[in-house]
C-alpha cells in the first residue's frame, strides 16, 4: 500500500527520532542557559523566577515539532502543511466517553466565539488509538463536532512520534471481563495552541471555558 511506504520512509523527513537518553544529554545545558536568563530578567523587571519554573518554562518551549501522519480523509499531512495557520490540537480517541468530547465541543464553541478569525485556526484531533480509530472511522467521528475539524491518524510509530513531541502520556487499559479488543486509554487531556510558526504558544486545561479559550487565543493574535 503507498501509504505504507511512505511511513516507512517518513524518517527522511523527521530525521533521528529524539529519544529520552539523547534529551537528558542536552537538557541539564539548556535548562542552566534558561536559569541565567530569567534570573537576569528578575533583577531587571522585579520578578521572581526559580530553578524549578526555569524547567518548566524550558519543558514546555520543546513542546512541538515535526511529524506525518494521515488525516480523516486518507492523505498524507505534514507539519509543514500547517505553517502559516495556527494549530489548536488535542489528543484522543473516538471511543473515548466524555473527554475527547467535551475537548472537542469546546474547541468548537471556541471557533464560533472567534468568528472570522477562526479562519486562521487549524483545529485538529491525534488519535492515541490508532489501531481502532482508521481514516474512515475518523471522518465519521469528526463531523459530528466541527466540519473543520481534522482528525489525524497513523501507524503506531508515527503516533508515537508525535506524541513525544507533543510530552502526551497514553495508556491502554483492558478491564477484566471486557471482550477481546475492547479496551479504554487513558491520555493526557491538554489542548494546545501552536503558532503559525509551528511554535508553542499555550496549553489548555482540559475543561476550560471555551469563551475564556477564545479570548486568550484571540490575544495571541493581536
Amino acid at each position: 500500500m503507498l501509504y505504507s511506504l511512505v511511513f516507512v520512509n517518513a524518517a527522511n523527513h523527521l530525521g533521528t527520532p529524539i529519544m529520552p537518553a539523547t534529551l537528558s544529554a542536552f537538557r541539564p545545558v539548556n535548562v542552566r542557559l534558561l536559569c541565567a536568563v530569567l534570573i537576569a530578567a528578575a533583577v531587571v523587571f522585579g520578578t521572581a523566577f526559580t530553578p524549578a519554573i526555569a524547567q518548566d518554562q524550558a519543558a514546555e518551549s520543546a513542546i512541538g515539532g515535526r511529524f506525518m501522519l494521515e488525516n480523516h480523509n486518507g492523505k498524507i499531512v505534514l507539519d509543514q502543511d500547517f505553517l502559516g495557520k495556527y494549530m489548536l490540537i488535542t489528543f484522543g480517541y473516538t471511543y473515548c466517553p466524555d473527554v475527547c468530547p467535551t475537548n472537542l465541543v469546546n474547541m468548537s464553541t471556541a471557533l464560533e466565539q472567534l468568528g472570522d478569525k477562526a479562519d486562521q485556526i487549524a483545529p485538529i484531533f491525534v488519535t492515541v488509538d490508532p489501531e481502532r480509530d482508521t481514516a474512515e472511522r475518523l471522518l465519521d467521528y469528526v463531523k459530528n463536532f466541527d466540519e473543520r475539524l481534522i482528525g489525524l491518524t497513523g501507524p503506531q510509530e508515527m503516533i508515537d512520534s508525535i506524541k513525544s513531541r507533543y510530552k502526551v502520556f497514553s495508556e491502554i487499559h483492558r478491564p477484566q471481563g471486557w471482550k477481546n479488543g475492547d479496551y479504554t486509554v487513558d491520555h493526557t487531556a491538554s489542548i494546545y495552541l501552536m503558532s503559525k510558526e509551528g511554535k508553542f504558544l499555550v496549553k489548555f486545561a482540559h475543561g476550560m471555558d471555551p469563551v475564556e479559550m477564545a479570548k486568550r487565543i484571540s490575544d495571541f493574535m493581536e
